[in-house]
């Protein structure tokens, strides 16, 4: 509950904080905000091109709206975890100077990463509309996963961001994990293609969160069925889980920061 009242108590800096993660991400840039839009198209112009003729993405339908479905997800996802786990080294100098709740740092990341998502969004529904695949009534259960990608998002920045400033190569470490962890998860592929794989293989890719939230997105907009609520609670549930457990520790964690920066 202390969480909630320092928001509330220092909402005017999150918003201001909120406000500056999207304007200076693109500060400077031409296009800037555009990014939101081109650089996601760009990488899904490349997978749609080269993928199909190495696996067998050739044989879903409308594979670039089938892509750009998973892509755009897996943006946030990569984006806000590498700004994220750089947040507070990045925020030293106004942590040496001025008190605030050093847990809207993070909030902010994820925060402002939830609206440029929703702005690239448009670029999804575009490809859904103009691809004939339309949209159905079950787009009103899309907010449920986007609540289970905030929360996972969350947790994990909590922790890596406390963690690296102590240990600065963690940043690294997590970017090459993070670069596994796309071919670990279904964004150029279908999970019918391991049909025929060994169990194991299944339950090891079940595993990670983002598979259960890149199928639930592609389940609403893709093949306009619902999700699978089961799987998709029991993420929304460890993500809060990971986010008290990663708040506790970015608080243990916390009161060294001022020194360590």
């Amino acid at each position: 509950m202390q969480l909630f009242k320092d928001l509330y108590n220092y909402r005017e800096l999150l918003k201001s904080n909120v406000k500056k993660e999207i304007r200076g991400k693109y500060k400077g840039s031409f296009l800037g905000i555009l990014w939101s839009f081109v650089s996601p198209l760009l990488m899904t112009l490349v997978y749609a091109i080269v993928f199909p003729f190495l696996m067998r993405g050739a044989n879903i339908e409308h594979y670039t709206t089938f892509l750009i479905i998973g892509i755009l997800p897996w943006t946030w996802f990569t984006t806000n975890i590498a700004q994220g786990t750089f947040t507070i080294i990045g925020n030293g100098p106004i942590i040496k100077k001025v008190f605030f709740p050093r847990e809207i740092l993070p909030i902010s990341v994820v925060t402002s990463g939830a609206v440029n998502f929703l702005i690239s969004c448009i670029v999804m529904f575009l490809f859904i509309i103009f691809s004939g695949i339309g949209i159905s009534l079950n787009i009103l259960f899309l907010p449920l996963v986007i609540i289970a990608q905030y929360l996972i998002t969350l947790g994990i920045i909590f922790i890596t961001s406390a963690i690296n400033v102590y240990i600065r190569d963690l940043e690294y470490i997590i970017n090459f994990f993070i670069q596994m962890l796309f071919y670990g998860t279904p964004i150029l592929y279908s999970m019918d293609i391991f049909s025929s794989a060994p169990t194991w293989i299944t339950a090891l890719i079940n595993l990670n969160p983002m598979t259960t939230i890149i199928t639930s997105y592609r389940d609403i907009l893709y093949w306009k069925s619902l999700p699978n609520f089961i799987s998709l609670l029991i993420v929304i549930g460890g993500g809060l889980l990971l986010s008290i457990v990663g708040l506790l520790i970015f608080r243990k964690l916390s009161k060294g920061f001022a020194e360590e920066v």
